[in-house]
């Protein structure tokens, strides 16, 4: 009887692990923007990855994770700096310039497809014309919902520049962890990556802002949902489905987090596309699913834990 009842549990787990983790990670640019209201954009940054780091490190002890050591320590905390500290700081930059949630989701769900369409010839494999279109596609739609998101007022070049900034970031990030560091333990090099961001992040916010911080429900709210949804349930959710094997699985759901993160936004940012900006997200969720369908038949991806 006990063995069933966890058989079910455990079922039931699987099958809700895709919809939470959607939900959170789409939920994470609704509650970046709430959270700049009362936090400087990088203070908010430094303060997610300090707890973030706290936690990770007293799990790694908990579990009695083996740490990285030697070149892999410094690769791990590389791909942390890049993949964490440099784009979301860029990211969130992105949002104090008035770039909406769904916006920002989808100029960041590039980043896998250039990751592919660059990752594939340095490991000797043709990128195929339906990937090099998906690419056309997928930036043709994206410049057009910035386009219009620009004309309308909503959102800065600047705003779009932190978001290239990041997926940029994130890109170089993948390729080295791809090519240095391809397989480490979750906590214990989760801890590396967010020491790192945490490092990158205080600095970054000393140095080029006033730190700024109102500690209202909101904020505290903000942050355990940035810190435990994100950074604890959804990576953990991530890393359960892809040791079940489900790596395209996983890939197939980024490709949902723009409408996802979208669809959160309009009730409760009340941020709306209109049908300019509909058809450049439609455009740039076909390029993706062409250009990313080809990478998973030819070779899993390893996705980086956020």
């Amino acid at each position: 009887m006990a063995g069933g009842t966890v058989t079910d549990r455990d079922g039931v787990v699987e099958r809700a692990a895709p919809f939470v983790f959607l939900f959170l990670w789409s939920g994470g640019y609704v509650a970046a923007r709430i959270g700049i209201v009362d936090s400087t954009p990088i203070t908010l940054v430094a303060i997610r990855f300090v707890l973030a780091a706290g936690l990770f490190v007293l799990i790694a002890f908990l579990m009695r994770a083996t740490w990285p050591r030697g070149r892999q320590l410094a690769w791990v905390a590389l791909v942390g700096l890049l993949s964490q500290g440099v784009y979301f700081v860029c990211g969130y930059l992105a949002f104090d310039q008035g770039i909406g949630a769904g916006t920002a989701a989808l100029i960041n769900a590039l980043q896998p497809v250039i990751t592919a369409c660059v990752a594939l010839p340095l490991l000797g494999e043709r990128v195929r014309p339906a990937q090099w279109l998906g690419l056309v596609l997928g930036f043709s739609g994206v410049t057009l919902v910035i386009w219009n998101k620009l004309s309308l007022g909503l959102g800065t070049a600047a705003g779009a520049g932190f978001c290239a900034g990041a997926v940029l970031a994130a890109t170089v990030g993948t390729l080295v962890q791809k090519r240095f560091c391809p397989v480490f333990d979750l906590w214990s090099g989760g801890a590396v990556q967010y020491l790192a961001a945490a490092t990158f992040s205080v600095s970054m916010a000393l140095l080029v802002e006033t730190p700024m911080v109102n500690l209202t429900p909101s904020f505290a709210g903000v942050m355990a949902y940035l810190v435990i949804g994100n950074s604890l349930i959804a990576v953990s959710l991530m890393n359960l489905m892809i040791r079940k094997g489900e790596a395209a699985r996983v890939t197939s759901l980024l490709f949902l987090v723009p409408g996802g993160a979208a669809a959160l936004a309009w009730p409760v940012l009340g941020e709306t596309f209109t049908p300019l900006s509909m058809a450049g997200m439609l455009s740039a969720a076909i390029g993706v699913w062409l250009a990313m369908g080809g990478a998973i038949r030819r070779r899993p991806l390893r996705i980086v834990a956020r």
